[in-house]
């Protein structure tokens, strides 16, 4: 008896040996080897909010390159002690005056307006299936009671409330999956311009540890990467313990963004941001990895009240974004910028609500999609995506057209419907072609607007 407790006891120890044993090393190889869990591929649509001081001063130009007109970079643009653009430093000068200091603005960053759960409520009923919030940007400001970022966050000043705890509670609550950005840089911190390793090891890794282990997110979408690379950021020795010892190792999604080294390379899902690289979007594409575009509804991600209405993308436009990338493969991140008081801005709401009403009727050609290998053969028409779901292809077209449409490569037909018309549809199909006779439609029909979705059943066999 004695020699079976013995031989029990041995083996149970062995076991609980090989389960410590890290399933995910220390290396890019192994990091990479995880897959990325699936809710993200399927979600293919989600909000990210950048909200911070920035949101204060609020503003940048309009004109220029891309980088040039983000607002959230208010501070580094302006600060004489920096490279200063002309642009911020006149209209700072002008609007606040030259020995107004950035962090001045914390006093006037109030949230006083913010509602979670109203914030979720316009977020739900966007369609979106993930939210991203800017818990940390570049200039270091936490929006939760951070240790690391003692009287620099905005519980110990500010709003004096833990921001994104109280979203995260709330978008919970609707169903919705949460997300936090994280900027592994912080432009004047002294610690990282006198001591990087300290600043990593004491300040950065114990932060990010501090944001999963409170919160439980699931998806940490870094960034701030760029100056160092991935071993000084002691990534995968943070992305190991992420995924075999977390409290969220099986369900989070992280992003590209380790180092410099790391962009299209390494990491969980590959990004693109305002399409600025269209090859590296493409290599995205062509990578086999799920990935995402982000942008914002107007040309800034932080709020910018120098936006004009030519400024944002019209409801059709954004609507156009989201099939072109879904129809590749990819997710859409598309970002709101909320006011220093807390209010998402009514044109924001507008444009996220006509995506929702759009995506009422429609999601089903984006949810859970994949992109048809077919599609470049078929798509001699720009205004025509192709998206696919088990059996069925789905051909979302983003100009009305009277004319018959013709796709090749359809060699299964059962039945060709229009989504949200209650009608039938006229089709032919011979020799794995396929020409669909669009329907004479009126207003009573109640179409969706912008995009129209006809659905092959048994096409995508």
């Amino acid at each position: 008896m004695k020699k079976l407790l013995f031989v029990s006891s041995f083996l149970l120890i062995a076991l609980q040996s090989v389960n410590a044993q890290a399933l995910y090393k220390s290396t890019w190889e192994s990091i990479d080897s995880r897959p990325v869990p699936a809710w993200f591929s399927e979600a293919k649509f989600g909000i990210f909010i950048h909200w911070g001081l920035y949101s204060v001063p609020a503003w940048a130009p309009t004109k220029g390159k891309v980088y040039e007109k983000y607002a959230e970079w208010y501070w580094a643009r302006q600060n004489p002690a920096d490279k200063p653009s002309a642009a911020f430093t006149d209209f700072h000068n002008k609007i606040y005056g030259a020995k107004t200091e950035y962090p001045d603005f914390v006093s006037e960053f109030k949230a006083e307006m913010f509602d979670p759960a109203k914030w979720a409520e316009i977020f739900k009923q966007s369609g979106a299936k993930y939210i991203v919030l800017t818990t940390k940007h570049h200039d270091g400001f936490a929006l939760w009671p951070s240790e690391q970022a003692w009287n620099w966050n905005s519980v110990d000043v500010g709003p004096h409330r833990d921001l994104a705890g109280d979203l995260t509670t709330a978008v919970k609550a609707s169903g919705l999956h949460m997300g936090f950005y994280y900027s592994l840089y912080e432009w004047y911190n002294p610690l990282y311009k006198k001591d990087l390793p300290k600043y990593v090891s004491d300040h950065m890794i114990p932060q990010m540890k501090d944001l999963v282990n409170r919160y439980h997110p699931d998806m940490l979408w870094t960034d701030g990467e760029w100056e160092i690379t991935s071993d000084q950021w002691k990534s995968t020795e943070f992305l190991s313990w992420l995924y075999n010892d977390s409290p969220v190792k099986e369900s989070i999604v992280v992003n590209d963004r380790w180092g410099k080294d790391t962009r299209g390379k390494h990491g969980g899902f590959y990004t693109t941001e305002y399409d600025i690289d269209g090859d590296q979007a493409v290599k995205r594409e062509k990578s086999g990895r799920p990935w995402e575009e982000c942008r914002g509804i107007g040309g800034s991600f932080g709020y910018n009240r120098n936006e004009y209405l030519e400024d944002y993308e019209t409801s059709e436009s954004l609507i156009r974004i989201l099939v072109d990338k879904v129809s590749k493969g990819g997710n859409l991140l598309l970002n709101v910028g909320p006011t220093a008081d807390g209010r998402i801005p009514v044109i924001m709401q507008q444009r996220l609500k006509d995506v929702g009403d759009w995506l009422a009727i429609n999601g089903e050609a984006i949810y859970g999609t994949q992109a048809w290998k077919h599609s470049t053969k078929s798509k001699k028409d720009p205004n025509m995506f192709f998206t696919t779901k088990g059996n069925d292809l789905y051909v979302i077209v983003t100009k009305w057209q009277d004319i018959p449409m013709t796709i090749k490569d359809v060699p299964h037909v059962n039945a060709v419907t229009l989504l949200g018309f209650k009608g039938k549809i006229k089709y032919s199909s011979v020799n794995n072609q396929l020409t669909i006779t669009p329907p004479v439609v009126s207003p009573s029909d109640n179409l969706s607007r912008y995009a129209w979705v006809f659905k092959i059943d048994g096409g995508a066999i």
